[in-house]
Formats: structure tokens, C-alpha cells, sequence
């Protein structure tokens, strides 16, 4: 069950409620962000009366779960603002806002390099940088990246070229150092699976990226983002990057169904990965606009100066010129279809709207 307390709640309200719980023997955790404060109960309650939770002090609402995601599914964070404007500039991702492009390389690859994609990035209009400086590669020979030394050398690039940071943390152990160098946490698709790094992250302030896992079904997603949410953090940004299938053309299959499919489920942003879906940058400029026009929140795609020099990935980073084409082709389809809905009249009659 969950209790959603009112804005005006105290935190004397709220510790009075998890008394008042415990007293009657029932296990429960608060759960809040800057606009909502909750109160989940982990506990078998179904012998209570109704009224005793909702005549608790400060309950707006009781909710009685019966989704196994019921925080991912009744999510009211419908937008997360990522980044600070004293530091690296603000972004704001999810409904009503502008689909976003974020850019930059697969790797950290040196301090040069990656500041010359930082500012290629920017003048591209991309609205954050991402890249890795921790790469969980599937051969162990392959280059696992510049670790906190990259991240760094990324934090400093992001400042200069006034960009929010988004990177991926491996391990629960790396979550406090690497805090500081970073805007949005990101968990890769292997690590969809590590619970205690989710566990970890929902105890941070920052937003997460969550991206599906290469067999994960979208109930395991939300499962996954449920982790987070239950630990505290409701700033939860879900990322399709496409699935393994028996198809051996590409890289992974682009599940585009399921952005449609989680914008009705959840109010979490969700945006689309084209570059590891594929592996083919000739692709990742057809499935951004494909992303964008089936509602997706933006576009996270790996940009790199020399493309084919790119240590990590080489086949899927595209130019920054490329990107920049992008960032137009998503403002263009989604001013597009602000205008259809604008003209659009659920009302009319069939008649109406044949004439029409």
C-alpha cells in the first residue's frame, strides 16, 4: 500500500505515520523527492480497516497495490531536471518539454579528446554530454575505459562547454566517489540486473538513467526502476537501447513498440538509444526521427570527432556535423507534431473529420 501525504506534510507527520505503523505491526519506508512525499507499506495489510490508514495525519491518499511496479507505474515525476545552472547548465527532461539530444563518444578516450567533442557537442545543439569512463566490455582484452581519471577529464570538458554530465557507474562502490563529476547516473544494460547498484542509486539526489537490459521484458524494466523509486529516488529516466533478437544484421533490434508501450504505463521520461540498437551509424539518423515521432523524450546517441579513429564502438559514433542534422530533424518532428495535436479535435464527429 501506498500513503501519499500532502505537500504541506511535516516530517513530524510523516515519522508520527511510520510510528503509528509499526505500533500495529506493519513494515514501511518513506519515500520523497521535491514534490512528493510517500509512504510505502511493505507489509500484508489487508486485515486493517480502511479508514485507519486514511484517517492518518497528513494522508492525502491510500493506494492499494496491485501492480508489482506500482511507483514506476503511478509515477507523478513526469519531468526530471538534470544538471545546475552554477556548474554545467540545467536540462529538463519528460511531458511538456522538448525532446532532448544528448551526444558524445562511447569512450573517454584522453583529456584533448574529449574536450574537443564536448564543445562539437554544444555548437551540434545537443542539450548534454555522455560518455564513458567505466566501460563494462564483453571482451576483457577490450579497452575498459580511463575510469575516474575519465570522468574527470569529462567533468571539466562539461563545465567549459557548459553541458550536464551523464556517465555510468559499475558498482555500488563507485557511486560516492564519482557523485561530484556527475549529473545523471547512468546503469547500463548489463547492470539492469545489479539490484544492489540500484538499491545504492536510490539513495542518491541526482537522476538516474535506467536502460532495458538486452533480454529484459518491460515489466523487468519497471521492476528495475521500482528498485530505485522504493529507495527514495523518483528521479528515474528509462532508456530503450534496443534488444537482443534472431536477428544478426545488427547490433540489437530497436523495440520502438516498447516507447509507446511505457509512455502509457508510467509517467517516467523515456528516451531511445539508437546507437547501440543498431551498431550502424547510417542507421541512427532514420531511428532518431522514428524515436521522436513515436513519442519518445529524446535521443542519447555516441558522437565522436573522428568517427572512425573512436576507440570504443568505431562503426555506431557518428560526426558531430551528422548530429547536428539530428537535433534538427527532432526539433522539426516535434514542433510537427505539436501542431497536429493543436489542430486536432477529439470531439468532431467522423463526418467532421472525413470532411476535414
Amino acid at each position: 500500500m501506498i500513503l501519499s501525504f500532502q505537500k504541506a506534510a511535516s516530517d513530524e507527520c510523516l515519522n508520527k505515520a511510520l510510528r503509528r505503523l509499526s505500533e500495529n505491526g506493519l513494515a514501511a519506508q518513506i519515500v520523497e523527492s521535491a514534490s512528493r512525499r510517500l509512504i510505502v507499506i511493505t507489509s500484508e495489510c489487508d486485515s486493517m480497516p480502511g479508514h485507519f490508514f486514511s484517517q492518518l495525519e497528513g494522508v492525502e491518499k491510500v493506494v492499494k497495490l496491485t501492480a508489482r511496479s506500482p511507483l514506476a507505474e503511478d509515477s507523478g515525476c513526469a519531468t526530471v531536471g538534470i544538471g545546475s545552472e552554477e556548474r554545467r547548465g540545467r536540462l529538463f527532461i519528460g511531458l511538456g518539454r522538448k525532446p532532448v539530444v544528448i551526444g558524445g563518444p562511447c569512450s573517454v578516450e584522453s583529456r584533448e579528446q574529449i574536450f574537443e567533442v564536448a564543445h562539437a557537442v554544444k555548437i551540434a545543439g545537443a542539450g548534454a554530454l555522455r560518455g564513458g569512463a567505466f566501460k563494462p566490455r564483453s571482451n576483457p582484452y577490450d579497452f575498459q575505459g580511463l575510469g575516474l581519471d575519465g570522468l574527470k577529464f569529462m567533468a571539466e570538458a562539461a563545465e567549459s562547454a557548459r553541458l550536464p554530465v551523464i556517465s555510468e557507474v559499475m558498482s555500488p562502490r563507485d557511486v560516492e566517489i564519482c557523485e561530484p563529476y556527475l549529473d545523471v547516473f547512468q546503469v547500463g544494460a548489463r547492470n539492469m540486473y545489479n539490484y544492489d547498484l540500484l538499491r545504492e542509486l536510490g539513495r542518491q539526489t541526482k537522476p538516474i538513467l535506467l536502460k532495458r537490459g538486452l533480454s529484459a521484458t518491460i515489466d523487468e524494466l519497471l521492476q528495475a526502476a521500482e528498485y530505485v523509486l522504493a529507495s527514495g529516488n523518483l528521479q528515474v529516466i528509462l532508456c530503450e537501447r534496443g534488444i537482443r533478437t534472431y536477428e544478426t544484421r545488427l547490433r540489437n533490434t530497436l523495440d520502438l513498440s516498447a516507447v509507446a508501450l511505457l509512455k502509457s504505463l508510467t509517467g517516467l521520461p523515456v528516451l531511445v538509444d539508437p546507437s547501440h540498437a543498431t551498431g550502424k551509424r547510417e542507421l541512427i539518423r532514420p531511428l532518431s526521427r522514428a524515436a521522436i515521432a513515436c513519442g519518445a523524450d529524446g535521443v542519447i546517441i555516441e558522437a565522436h570527432c573522428q568517427p572512425e579513429k573512436s576507440i570504443s564502438d568505431a562503426a555506431q559514433a557518428i560526426s558531430p556535423a551528422a548530429l547536428a542534422d539530428i537535433v534538427k530533424d527532432v526539433d522539426l518532428i516535434a514542433d510537427t507534431l505539436r501542431q497536429i495535436d493543436k489542430t486536432s479535435e477529439p470531439d468532431s464527429s467522423p463526418e467532421e473529420c472525413i470532411l476535414r
